[in-house]
């Protein structure tokens, strides 16, 4: 991605995608150009969190919600110290933000980060054709960056696709740290950063957990280093079907109680034997029904997904580690969106119960996990 200093913020601006369609706007952010997937969010609020979630490292996010910026850029709701998204697509920009935490406009704050985006398009229109041609690679061209529309639909068509990208290292930190617990310490969790939201080591901690974030490339001597009561496999983005099951499966055959979310859900289902596939369009939004099939109970959920569980939906399934089925199912289509093992504590999720920016209907999740660490303890 190559960027210029904000100032020209009106220029004209193009969205190519690989199958040639084009959208024209103006400027959104810094401007250049840059590439990735381009991807789209139904949520009506928390753009502030979707952009600094690790998990859209290398997408292209097109926000379905027409109005983007009302509330500013405040110094409390980031998810990580960057801004991650490849790109940002928005209707109409708030021309001035307004809320009393606001410290900067969304604008200011994605051209600082140099972040090329587009406004001033039909996000409608390029949702719809995302839904129905499935999502794929795009450009964002803008300032000195433009080009004949051939020529930029060349550039767009070589950049990498997501199918078989490895990006967990990416974004993940490199050196260890801890979260402490709030109040009184109860346990001890080693949680590997595939591509951590801040607010979920900050959920156990909540809980009276001591959190040991690991590297990505963290081996099981470093997660059992930390004397864990138990074992977090964090969100993160690209194809699961590119991670090391290693020491995922070191913790299921030691029977550590296990909680892993989205990505972290994805590797559960590799390292029991399932498979794991590419989604049309994925999930991503704070508004998706999931049923809980082990209470009945609906919740309202966020999500930030383009791949997928292939696990059966109406049986239990017999793995290396014991009897499996699947505990979550979403209600729009049927995508597996839980795991859990019956014969030992292990359990998964594939979205989000972390739920910054809301909603909060999946937080007692995190209980389930204090509930099985307990279990194990007694």
């Amino acid at each position: 991605m190559t960027t210029s200093t904000r100032g020209a913020a009106k220029a004209p601006a193009v969205l190519v995608l690989e199958d040639g369609r084009t959208f024209r706007g103006r400027a959104y952010g810094a401007v250049g150009e840059t590439f990735g997937e381009a991807v789209f969010n139904t949520g009506m609020t928390g753009y502030q969190e979707t952009l600094t979630d690790p998990s859209y490292h290398r997408q292209v996010v097109v926000m379905t919600a027409p109005h983007v910026g009302n509330t500013g850029v405040n110094d409390e709701d980031d998810e990580s110290k960057q801004i991650w998204v490849a790109g940002y697509v928005v209707r109409d920009p708030a021309r001035i933000p307004s809320n009393w935490r606001s410290r900067r406009s969304l604008d200011e704050q994605l051209t600082a980060q140099g972040i090329v985006g587009i406004s001033g398009i039909d996000t409608r229109a390029l949702t719809r054709h995302l839904r129905e041609r499935g999502a794929m690679r795009v450009g964002i061209f803008s300032g000195e960056a433009l080009a004949d529309d051939a020529t930029l639909l060349a550039r767009v068509q070589q950049a990498p696709e997501m199918k078989g990208a490895d990006l967990s290292s990416e974004v993940a930190t490199t050196e260890a740290y801890v979260v402490p617990a709030i109040g009184e310490k109860k346990f001890t969790v080693a949680a590997l950063d595939l591509g951590i939201k801040g607010m979920t080591p900050h959920r156990m901690a909540e809980r009276g957990i001591e959190v040991h974030v690991l590297p990505a490339t963290a081996t099981a001597d470093d997660v059992y280093a930390v004397n864990p009561d138990g074992v977090f496999l964090s969100n993160g983005p690209g194809d699961p079907a590119t991670a090391d099951l290693t020491v995922i499966k070191a913790v299921l055959e030691r029977r550590t109680p296990l909680f892993g979310i989205c990505f972290g859900n994805q590797l559960l289902g590799r390292a029991l034997g399932f498979g794991t596939y590419k989604l049309k369009y994925g999930h991503r939004g704070i508004n998706q029904p999931v049923q809980d099939r082990t209470t009945g109970k609906v919740e309202v959920t966020a999500h930030n997904h383009g791949f997928a569980v292939e696990a059966p939906l109406d049986k239990v399934s017999d793995t290396p580690y014991g009897r499996a089925e699947v505990s979550h199912v979403c209600l729009n289509d049927n995508v597996v969106e839980g795991l859990q093992l019956l014969d030992q504590p292990a359990f998964s999720v594939q979205y989000h119960p972390e739920a910054a920016a809301g909603p909060h209907d999946a937080a007692y999740l995190f209980d389930r996990f204090v509930s099985l660490m307990e279990a194990e303890r007694a």
